[in-house]
């Protein structure tokens, strides 16, 4: 595998990377964050979505570096379940809207420190945790109430590698290899 390198401008502030090094969780919202925000209809399925290639196995990648991955939506679909039960996230919390409840047991399970937990999130129900965390991240469609509370906005756009920026830029900072 190449050497990991940084194509974006994420690390480009020590404010950044002393952040980014003490990370052990990355949490992330769904809609709008893991995909582009789109729901459509399949006919003996349900509501579903299209979740990018590279932002799973940025996840992966991650995981096997030793840093957890926790999802926290406030919907809850099969498609989503499906999802992260193939890609292996053991911290999954769904269908609340409040989801400083989700971070404070995320928190209580993994023992981990506020600073030691990212979230990525797009909308105003992710602002309670995105202004409690270590660092927090969001993408260009974000609303601007968001967009003005976090650390970082993605190059990526939601959905289209947007988790995979985030997740190479974590293991950068750490020295972290897959």
């Amino acid at each position: 595998m190449p050497p990991l390198t940084l194509t974006s401008k994420l690390l480009e502030t020590a404010d950044i990377q002393a952040r980014l090094k003490k990370i052990r969780l990355l949490a992330l919202d769904v809609d709008g964050v893991l995909t582009d925000g789109r729901v459509f209809w399949l006919e003996d399925h349900g509501w579903t979505r299209f979740f990018h290639i590279k932002d799973g196995y940025g996840l992966k990648l991650l995981m096997k570096a030793g840093v957890d991955v926790a999802i926290i939506s406030g919907g809850d679909s099969k498609d989503v379940r499906t999802r992260m039960e193939f890609l292996k996230i053991k911290h999954v919390f769904l269908g609340d809207e409040d989801k400083t409840k989700a971070f404070d047991k995320i928190r209580a399970t993994t023992g981990f420190t506020p600073e030691q937990i990212a979230f990525m999130g797009d909308d105003l129900f992710d602002l309670p945790v995105l202004e409690k965390v270590g660092f927090s991240a969001t993408v260009p469609h974000a609303v601007d109430s968001v967009k003005a509370k976090v650390h970082y906005i993605t190059d990526c756009p939601g959905g289209w590698g947007a988790v995979r920026e985030v997740a190479d830029a974590i293991r950068l900072a750490q020295g972290l290899t897959p």
